[in-house]
């Protein structure tokens, strides 16, 4: 049964240009995911609180398990460049604003 996972993952340090960098490349990789059984539901980079700066990710992606996403992850090239200092994946319910269900 497919269901829906989110992934936050937070940068090191002082990784701006790596992460401006790699982002093309990041994205194709999203866009891409379907290939890898995972569907990229929504996402972007996180932002810290006083200079709006990117500081992370959070994707939702929906999946057969949590081991699909895993691998999906570990080769976006974020992951390869070793942009984050921390990534977790946990199973989501996505109910307000779902648009696959009707309230």
């Amino acid at each position: 049964m497919r269901r829906y996972f989110a992934v936050f993952a937070t940068d090191k340090p002082d990784m701006r240009e790596v992460r401006e960098r790699v982002r093309p490349s990041h994205r194709t990789y999203l866009r891409s995911a379907s290939q890898h059984g995972v569907f990229v539901r929504l996402g972007g980079p996180t932002l810290a609180p006083l200079c709006n700066a990117m500081n992370g990710t959070l994707l939702v992606v929906e999946a057969d398990d949590i081991d699909a996403v895993m691998r999906f992850v570990g080769e976006d090239p974020y992951m390869k460049e070793g942009l984050f200092s921390r990534v977790e994946v946990r199973p989501w319910d996505w109910s307000v604003g779902n648009p696959e269900q009707r309230v």
